[in-house]
């Protein structure tokens, strides 16, 4: 069993983005690993591991316009289509 299940992906379109601040707010925030927030201040894509991607999705709409949003559930995936 994984520790942390779902692999959420998303970019984020705004202005003033800081990836810097995107980073910590996810370190103090969230339970998840394999972080990667990165880009400029109008555009950051995201990759993080968690059990709860809702939350993720919901701070990054406070920043900005979502899109290209992907959730994979990686113990499903382990376990194969018919597990």
């Amino acid at each position: 069993m994984l520790e942390y299940r779902y692999d959420t992906q998303l970019l984020i379109e705004g202005q003033d983005l800081d990836e810097d601040a995107i980073n910590d707010y996810f370190t103090e925030n969230f339970k998840g690993d394999c972080l990667l927030a990165v880009g400029d201040e109008e555009l950051i894509k995201i990759h993080y591991h968690t059990n709860e991607p809702w939350k993720v999705l919901e701070y990054c709409s406070t920043l900005g316009e979502i899109y290209d949003i992907v959730v994979e559930d990686m113990d499903r995936q382990a376990r194969g289509l018919h597990g």
